[in-house]
This record gives C-alpha cells, structure tokens and sequence, in this order.
C-alpha cells in the first residue's frame, strides 16, 4: 500500500497528547510481609504487589480515560505518541475533553473524601491481613497527587532545515497508512459487532460506519483517496431504507462496503480507482452484481482482490471476503 503523507498537511493537523494518571491502589510487597518465612532468591522469583484499596473504587477513573481516548480515537490519528486532529475540529474536541476532566476531578473529590473510609472498608473485608494491608496505607494528599487527568495541544511546524526536520517528515509521511490502517480495525470490529453472518440489521448497525465517515471526512486532508472513500460511504448511506430493516441487496452492499474498509489496500486501491474515474454508484453496483467493475486500461487480474456474491434470499454467502 503506497500512502507517503506530505509535511503540508501540518497546515491543518494540530497535535494533542492525553496525560491521565490513576492510582493504582497497589503497594510492593516486601520481605517483611511474609514474616520471615524463606523466599526465593531475587534472581529466581520477584515479588509481587498488594492492593491496599478496593480497585472497584478506582474503576471510574480508567473509564473516563478510556471516553477520552475513543473520543480522540474516533476524531484523530494516532500521531507522535499521542493523536493528530483536524485543526477545524480542535474546539469541539477540546469541548469535550473539558466535561470528560471534569467528571474525573468531580470523581476524583469523590472518592478523597472517603478514601479513609475506603481504606477501612478494604481492611474489614481481610480480617487477618489488618496489619499487611494498613502497615501500607498512604496518604489522602499522596493519592490526590497520583491521580490527575490533563492534555497538551500543540500547533507543529517543521524546521526549514531538511535535514533537521527528516524524522518529523518521516512521521508525517506515515499518517496515510496509519489512518487507513485505522479504519480497517474499526471496521473489523464492526463486521463482527454487526453483520457477520446477518441476513438483516437495523439502522443502529450505521451507527459505526457514520463514525468511520465522519472520522475520514474529518481528516480527509491527510491522503489524497480518503475523499473518494468518504463519497463512497455517502452515496452508500444515500441508498438505505429510511425505515425498517436493512436487508437484501442494501444488505450485500454494506458488507461488501465494510469489507472493504478492513482491508487497507484495497481500500486505498478503489479511492484510486475513483479518483482516475471510476463512479463510486459502479463500485456499489459491482457489490451487489457480485462483481467489481475493472476501470479502463486496467486487465482484470487471474485472483479478484474483492468478489462479493450475489444477493440470495436467506443467506449470504461470502465467497471466502467475511
């Protein structure tokens, strides 16, 4: 798959890293702990940890950080250790990170004004370990410095010097790839979430492929064939049932569609093809008829990367694609 991303598309990414701490209400266990009894040598065997706190108490801090990495997840690509996002779409995205922070502070107060009591609770659920657990306690104020939820947004520009800016570019160049690779995990989790071995959804199973759109129309600046994949999906949305189940031909369609957004090169193979010419109403005509159209000046090749069947009444068979 050729996607080299040029350094210009900085002109529209800005660079964001999330920055989420959470306690993990866990203290290494030591020698003392097991009241002299013999140990393995440290060569042979470590140590390992003893939870002086519930973890249920904690579990609302990893799903707000899990919110806040699905929202960048669907909105940016994965870039420089944290995400590139569309410059137009940062207020809306730094919106909504702001409620998701605030939730976690508000969680955070929370559960600080019942941490000794929690501590408490954890110990009466041990009888026997009182000393084990509360000879490892720490502080409210410790655990209010280890819990913390920040990000940092930046604007990139590359230094006019080749040679100084090379590994930037080669990052840049990546971001093609690594949003089509992206999408066709997303898609991939889609299919089995979805469609396979469906005869018929609801709409409730656009859900995530609107979510794919909008995150490809987003940053659509990124490689040249992103555009083509996202009227793609748009005139497949145009053809959907406004009500009812999807099923039939809409249904061979969309799995032909989802199939070929798990598959990266071909993806970007037929936002290519589009691009030269090719309609993207031909493309779904070739889903459904059980065959892609081959554009002009190119010889259809001995082994089709992309054969859906035809549409059956009761089953969909998908010829080795799902």
């Amino acid at each position: 798959m050729d996607t080299q991303t040029d350094i210009t598309v900085l002109d529209n990414l800005m660079a964001i890293n999330l920055d989420v701490s959470i306690w993990t209400a866990r203290k290494k266990l030591t020698p003392a702990d097991f009241g002299g009894a013999a140990l393995p040598p440290d060569d042979l065997a470590s140590l390992g940890s003893k939870k002086v706190c519930d973890p249920k108490e904690l579990r609302i801090f990893g799903t707000l950080k899990a919110r806040a990495v699905n929202l960048l997840d669907r909105t940016g690509v994965r870039f420089l250790g944290g995400w590139g996002i569309p410059e137009d779409k940062a207020d809306d995205i730094v919106a909504e990170l702001t409620v998701i922070r605030d939730d976690f502070l508000s969680a955070k107060e929370q559960f600080l004004n019942r941490y000794d009591e929690a501590v408490k609770d954890w110990i009466s659920l041990h009888p026997g370990w009182e000393s084990l657990i509360g000879g490892s306690t720490v502080s409210a104020d410790y655990v209010r410095s280890r819990l913390d939820f920040r990000w940092q947004l930046f604007k990139l520009v590359p230094p006019r010097d080749n040679a100084v800016g090379y590994g930037l570019q080669d990052e840049v160049k990546e971001l093609g790839g690594t949003l089509f690779d992206e999408v066709a995990k997303a898609a991939a989790d889609t299919w089995k979430r979805c469609f396979e071995g469906k005869d018929k959804v609801t709409h409730k199973a656009l859900s995530p492929l609107r979510s794919i759109h909008a995150k490809l129309a987003g940053l659509s600046f990124v490689e040249p064939r992103v555009v083509p994949i996202v009227d793609l999906l748009d005139t497949a949305f145009n053809r959907m049932p406004k009500r009812g189940h999807i099923e039939g031909s809409e249904l061979v369609m969309l799995q032909g569609v989802v199939s070929l957004l798990r598959d990266p090169a071909t993806l970007v193979a037929h936002g290519q093809k589009i691009i030269e010419g090719q309609e993207a109403s031909d493309i779904l005509a070739g889903l459904v008829a059980g065959t892609l159209p081959v554009p002009p000046k190119e010889k259809p090749s001995a082994k089709p990367r992309f054969v859906p069947e035809a549409v059956h009444p009761h089953a969909i068979d998908s010829q080795g694609l799902w």
